[in-house]
């Protein structure tokens, strides 16, 4: 019996050993609000008066289907091929700011197939390395592997952010234009243009990154 209860005291003993251990590791039960799953498009208590995802998508849709309206593209013979080119941000906020345009590529590739192609310039020099390997005959090639098959732009498709902040001891007010272009390669001119402007105001300010 005494034997047991020596086990029983051994066992405690060391349970506590390791709960002292975890508490001066810093380890400590999560608390505050839980995770709640949103959809983009929704906002948030975490939100503040730049720019939000429920502003990345409202904005990239109404371009997108802007886009599909203009002559240039919704009667085109042959579907043009358009490159992107990186948005200016001018705004006081340091976001992602291509991400406008990558939601606009991805919705007008699978929202309207065959309308518009998109070039991948970004990945020319990986596009440049397989061309070089099927003309040194090092891979095999199913078309002749001497002829340049990369295309040209006939547009490209930029944009630029633009804001005005006004801060008081009242809080904090921000305004921000998103304007977009697409731009014909060839001749420089403009063929399209469209806008989006947000104004929000809060007591607080978030941080952007």
């Amino acid at each position: 019996m005494k034997i047991f209860t020596k086990n029983i005291v051994l066992v405690v003993a060391g349970l506590l050993l390791l709960f002292l251990s975890g508490c001066a590791s810093g380890v400590k039960n999560p608390s505050g609000v839980p995770v709640t799953v949103m959809g983009p498009d929704e906002r948030g208590f975490v939100a503040g008066t730049g720019v939000e995802s429920q502003d990345i998508v409202s904005v990239a849709d109404k371009m997108a289907r802007s886009i599909l309206e203009i002559p240039q593209i919704a009667n085109a013979k042959t579907p043009p091929c358009i490159v992107l080119d990186p948005i200016v941000n001018d705004t006081r906020f340091p976001i992602n700011k291509d991400i406008f345009l990558s939601r606009i590529r991805v919705q007008l590739n699978s929202k309207a197939r065959g309308k518009v192609y998109f070039l991948a310039r970004e990945r020319m020099e990986a596009l440049e390395k397989e061309r070089d390997l099927k003309q040194s005959g090092l891979v095999t090639a199913s078309s002749d592997p001497n002829k340049v098959e990369f295309k040209g732009a006939d547009f490209f498709l930029t944009g630029k952010l633009e804001g005005q902040s006004t801060r008081t001891s009242a809080g904090t007010s921000d305004y921000i234009l998103y304007s977009f272009q697409l731009i014909d390669a060839r001749t420089s001119v403009i063929v399209w243009e469209d806008y989006a402007e947000i104004k929000k105001q809060g007591l607080s300010d978030a941080v952007y990154r």
